[in-house]
């Protein structure tokens, strides 16, 4: 299953969950948008991967290499 450090820019996305264990990400993810089916797409990528930038919702939002890969994600085609 892809992460979000997996996808390139332009790469369109859809949350399917959260990663058993991430309950510390879980509730501030939720809280910026990120629901289960909620679609994104990466918009800037560190020259690492990390942080990753996507727009969700309308808005950029910019997550560390620790709260993406809490996420359970879906590439989209």
């Amino acid at each position: 299953m892809p992460t979000l450090a997996d996808l390139t820019v332009g790469a369109r996305g859809r949350v399917l969950g959260f990663e058993k264990g991430a309950s510390t990400y879980r509730k501030k993810l939720m809280a910026m948008g990120l629901t289960p089916g909620t679609e994104f797409t990466v918009t800037r990528l560190a020259p690492l991967g990390d942080p990753v930038e996507i727009r969700v919702r309308g808005f950029a939002l910019t997550l560390r290499k620790d709260e993406a890969n809490s996420l359970r994600i879906e590439a989209m085609t």
